[in-house]
């Protein structure tokens, strides 16, 4: 793995309530909470700029939706802490109608941990725009999840499958795939 550097910020992508509902479909890698937790507490340990996205649908039948208290929540083992930024939006890229270009700009980031839910929708347009707008991405593949999908022929794809696919696509061109130790082990003056 390519060494992480300068100060890296974490990114956590839509960790809400919402994606535990039937709606979506089956969904791979259960753990993917816990091991962004493990990120964050380390992040916190160590001072490190945490950034989060919440994803406010506007589609009326979404567990997403705006409307929906619960749905719209970021899960409780996540939670910001106050003064953590969190950028709201109603699509997919973390970038697109909010401030957080500007805001990584105005602190001189340039390196991004990206982890969060769902991998073939707001963390892989999400990393995708940060590679175009020149940032260091590191996606943690086990701390982001997919989630099944009927194609346009319907036929259903294995959450698993699209998982791995979207990591594939994002290799190397918008991003380098690790994992959660992957990323700990590889911090500056780790002490975990």
């Amino acid at each position: 793995m390519s060494k992480i550097s300068g100060i890296p910020a974490l990114v956590i992508l839509d960790v809400q309530n919402g994606f535990d509902d039937p709606y979506w479909g089956e969904r791979n890698n259960p753990d993917a909470e816990q091991n962004i937790h493990r990120l964050l507490t380390e992040w916190r340990r160590r001072k490190w700029e945490v950034i989060y996205s919440q994803h406010l649908s506007l589609e009326p039948q979404s567990p997403l939706n705006h409307k929906n208290g619960y749905g719209i929540e970021i899960k409780n083992l996540v939670l910001p802490l106050e003064g953590e930024t969190v950028f709201t939006k109603n699509v997919n890229s973390a970038f697109i109608g909010t401030p957080l270009e500007v805001y990584l700009n105005e602190k001189k980031i340039k390196t991004l941990v990206l982890t969060g839910l769902s991998t073939q929708h707001c963390v892989s347009t999400t990393t995708r725009m940060a590679g175009n707008l020149g940032f260091t991405n590191f996606l943690v593949s086990d701390a982001t999840a997919a989630f099944e999908i009927t194609d346009h022929n319907k036929k259903k794809h294995p959450a698993a499958t699209i998982h791995e696919i979207e990591l594939a696509t994002l290799h190397k061109e918008f991003a380098t795939i690790v994992t959660t130790d992957e990323v700990l082990n590889s911090l500056p003056n780790k002490r975990i």
